[in-house]
C-alpha cells in the first residue's frame, strides 16, 4: 500500500503562481511513477504532467512551458511548480503514484486549484 498526502493549491489571480507537493509512504519501491492529473466540473480527469523515478517527464500540451514537475527521491515528494495560470488550469489536481511492480495505481485525495480572471 501506498499513502499520498497532498498540500499547497487554493485561490491565485490569473497570471499567478501555485506550487503542489505530494508525499508518498508506504511499499514504494524504487521503481515508479509519479503525477498530477485534474479534473473540472463536467470534464474528465486529465494528465497535467508525471515524472518517473528516472526523472522522465512528461506533460499536456496545455500546461507545457507554464507548469515544472520534479521530485525528491529521497523524500518520496513530488512537486509541481504552476506559473502563468490562467483560468481554464481550475480545477481538482490529484496527485497519482504508480507502482511500476505490483502495476498499482494511487491517487490522493485532491487539491483545489482556483484561478480568477
Amino acid at each position: 500500500q501506498v499513502q499520498l498526502v497532498e498540500s499547497g493549491g487554493g485561490l491565485v489571480q490569473a497570471g499567478g503562481s501555485l506550487r503542489l507537493s505530494c508525499a508518498a509512504s508506504g511499499s514504494i519501491g524504487s521503481s515508479n511513477t509519479m503525477g498530477w492529473y485534474r479534473q473540472s466540473p463536467g470534464a474528465q480527469r486529465e494528465l497535467v504532467a508525471t515524472i518517473t523515478s528516472a526523472g522522465s517527464t512528461n506533460y499536456a500540451d496545455s500546461v507545457k512551458g507554464r507548469f515544472t514537475i520534479s521530485r525528491d527521491n529521497a523524500k518520496n515528494t513530488v512537486f509541481l511548480q504552476m506559473n502563468s495560470l490562467k483560468p481554464e488550469d481550475t480545477a481538482v489536481y490529484y496527485c497519482y503514484f504508480w507502482q511500476t511492480i505490483t502495476y498499482t495505481s494511487y491517487w490522493a485525495q485532491g487539491t483545489q486549484v482556483t484561478v480568477s480572471s
